[in-house]
């Protein structure tokens, strides 16, 4: 399943993402963590120290690398640089699987342990004042966007996307990659109103979209979230002496999380499998597809100098039987 985390700068998404992460890898079931935010704290919310979160390989920096091993054989990509963020994948590209060993893991994953297992971790890198507002970066969640066009995953294997905060990822196709996208909204009227933003993409694309109130004191937040977010509301985090020990450093066992913050955890993870049985690849292609002939047209063909929509394998549709043979 691929998951994304999403909310306003301070909703306290990466921190909820960190959690669901860790709640996976308590069950045993393969995890792929990205950190796909402009502020990279993923790392160090999942115990990394900074020393260690500074030197993840960064997704951004190995990007030459990522489309060349991406691009396979496949004939109608003539060359690495050809490529850009949306380029959908055909016959002889090299599709990637959650549970496997592959090059773009080998340059960019690393394994973090945690209770009662591991994850794999991929960060898109560091963002600095040039990238911001400008296409280079983009191609840092570019790199994000090429390994999701190519990754064929299954059930009970997870991919979790610590997203950009705000509404950014809808600058290209990125938002319409996943099964399910969590929302994280404080009980305020600047909490939700990213959610105004997400709902009315979610609606035209098709993105299943639910809530999770975060920060939540009593029930007053709770019919607050409710008023303004209706049904999308899934279930909603209080306060945390966990989580207040996990960001001093000194997080203690897992198990020990509040009961009703695990509980919590267990209602985003069944919703979440609850998706795979609407999964509909061919409809997944073809977003794929449009999001790649509209970046084209507005920038990519000028960029590389040809004409992207050739790269479109027309007969081609991305699902779980392909993976084996390719």
């Amino acid at each position: 399943m691929k998951i994304a985390f999403v909310g306003k700068g301070g909703s306290g998404k990466t921190t909820l993402s960190s959690l669901f992460i860790r709640h996976l890898a308590a069950t045993g079931v393969p995890v792929v963590a990205v950190d796909a935010d402009i502020n990279q704290h993923l790392g160090a919310a999942l115990g990394l120290d900074e020393d260690e979160a500074a030197a993840l390989p960064a997704m951004g920096e190995r990007l030459p690398l990522i489309k060349d091993c991406l691009r396979g054989s496949n004939p109608r990509i003539t060359s690495a640089e050809t490529m850009i963020k949306t380029t959908p994948p055909g016959e002889g590209s090299r599709l990637l699987r959650v549970r496997e060993d592959n090059p773009v893991y080998d340059a960019c994953a690393h394994p973090v342990e945690l209770d009662g297992g591991s994850v794999r971790l991929m960060v898109t890198g560091p963002f600095t004042d040039a990238d911001l507002g400008v296409a280079c970066y983009h191609s840092k969640t570019g790199a994000v966007e090429l390994f999701l066009n190519h990754l064929v995953d299954g059930r009970d294997e997870y991919v979790v996307v610590d997203m950009t905060a705000g509404s950014d990822s809808f600058a290209s196709g990125l938002f319409t990659r996943f099964d399910i996208t969590f929302l994280v909204a404080e009980p305020t009227r600047k909490g939700v109103s990213v959610y105004r933003q997400y709902r009315q993409y979610a609606r035209d694309f098709g993105v299943v979209l639910r809530v999770v109130g975060n920060k939540v004191q009593g029930q007053d937040d709770i019919d607050f979230l409710r008023a303004e977010v209706g049904d999308d509301l899934l279930v909603t985090v209080g306060h945390s002496d966990w989580v207040r020990s996990m960001e001093k450093g000194r997080p203690p066992r897992f198990h020990l999380l509040e009961d009703a913050n695990r509980g919590a955890l267990r209602t985003l993870q069944v919703a979440a499998d609850a998706t795979y049985e609407l999964r509909d690849w061919a409809h997944y292609t073809r977003q794929m597809v449009h999001f790649h002939l509209k970046n084209a047209a507005s920038w990519g063909n000028e960029r590389t100098g040809i004409d992207l929509a050739a790269q479109v394998d027309p007969g081609f549709v991305l699902h779980e039987d392909v993976a084996a043979a390719v």
